[in-house]
């Protein structure tokens, strides 16, 4: 089961962007790309925070029967899978955390308030998503990434609603589950991104050493995309991890 990004949507796993959703298949995975609540088709929730995401993936889950199941968050998708871990870790037998943290510190502090301040900004001076995906989609891109990989990424964003960036924000601004990880007791890969200033290598390193048995990884040369900037390396990562140890 693939959870995308705060800019993203289940087309972020699709041909057209990544080619993840048809490298699984190919290994001989059923793939489930998921739309988060208010993204694409699925209707938003209330109240919008981490404890109803998580809920929303686990209650497709038991409908679409799909357990076990793997877990692949990238970025609030990792963060909504860790939420998922911590509630309901019964139908969940690996998982993969991508360019994703464990914590975001409190929603109240500082550090939070300016960081929603810059990626509000744009919206709050009435561009539109239309307008602030461009440079969103740049600035978490590698300094080398691929022109056609970043405006695909620019075209992802742009699609989703405006409401709903808004409130994603909001739902990860507060999130910490680092008293968890060391709870993990299945098949985990973090998966970094060298150039990644979003979830930085280091800091998914960090991550990573408070879980038993972990693996990790950092693709070479890409950042927060790493999906979209790099698919060839990002989905062999993947497809090999799960074929070993899911």
């Amino acid at each position: 089961m693939l959870l995308h990004g705060v800019g993203g949507g289940r087309e972020a796993w699709g041909d057209s962007i990544s080619g993840t959703g048809s490298a699984l298949a190919e290994a001989g995975f059923t793939a489930i790309a998921v739309d988060l609540p208010g993204y694409g088709d699925s209707p938003s929730i209330e109240p919008y925070d981490m404890a109803g995401l998580a809920a929303a993936v686990a209650a497709l889950i038991d409908s679409l029967s799909v357990e076990p199941c793997a877990l692949v968050g990238h970025s609030m998708g990792g963060m909504v899978a860790q939420e998922l871990m911590a509630r309901s870790p019964a139908c969940v037998r690996a998982l993969v955390l991508s360019a994703t943290l464990p914590a975001f510190g409190r929603p109240d502090g500082a550090w939070q308030a300016e960081f929603l301040a810059q990626r509000l900004a744009p919206l709050d001076a009435g561009g539109g998503m239309a307008a602030l995906a461009p440079g969103l989609a740049l600035g978490m891109a590698s300094p080398t990434a691929p022109h056609d990989a970043v405006a695909r990424a620019a075209v992802l964003m742009s699609a989703v609603p405006e409401v709903t960036y808004r409130r994603a924000l909001q739902a990860i601004a507060g999130f910490d589950r680092r008293e968890r990880l060391g709870e993990l007791r299945l098949p985990v890969l973090c998966l970094a991104g060298e150039h990644d200033r979003n979830a930085p290598p280091a800091v998914m390193q960090q991550m990573a050493a408070r879980i038993a048995g972990v693996e990790y990884l950092c693709l070479a040369g890409v950042g927060h995309l790493a999906n979209i900037e790099a698919p060839g390396p990002f989905n062999r990562a993947l497809v090999e991890f799960l074929l070993r140890r899911f």
